[in-house]
């Protein structure tokens, strides 16, 4: 049979409702993932800086001669870089989730940034990593 009128009450109305619910709510789920995984990264990159400076500030005591206190003074001036790139990229985390969290909040559709933070924490440890290797030379 044809029916020439809509049926008011239509049960695809209510499935592509709840749909739409569902598919929200696994949207605020990724991005609460996406964010545990950054801040998993970026406690990672703050605890080796960390590492780095108490070890190499137990291993300044111990050897005093003026070549080992340079390269000891060194790798902590690089250990808290990264404790400083982990805190900021933490923090820049933080920002990005609360934002993103109120554009989904008020049904807006979240875009991607022409610059994303991994690409500025990747740039920021290269930056860091060749400074280390041409402090290390020169």
């Amino acid at each position: 049979m044809n029916q020439t009128t809509p049926n008011p009450v239509d049960p695809r109305v209510n499935l592509a409702y709840d749909r739409t619910k569902w598919a929200s709510f696994r949207t605020r789920l990724a991005l609460d993932r996406t964010t545990l995984a950054w801040v998993r990264t970026t406690l990672a990159i703050a605890g080796f800086g960390f590492g780095m400076v108490g070890f190499f500030r137990t291993l300044e005591e111990k050897s005093p001669s003026p070549q080992s206190v340079r390269l000891h003074e060194g790798a902590i001036h690089f250990g808290t870089a990264l404790i400083i790139i982990g805190i900021v990229a933490t923090i820049l985390v933080a920002v990005s989730h609360w934002f993103m969290l109120r554009k989904l909040l008020r049904g807006e559709t979240p875009g991607l940034t022409q610059w994303p933070l991994s690409i500025t924490v990747a740039m920021l440890l290269s930056v860091l990593g060749l400074t280390g290797l041409w402090a290390l030379y020169y």
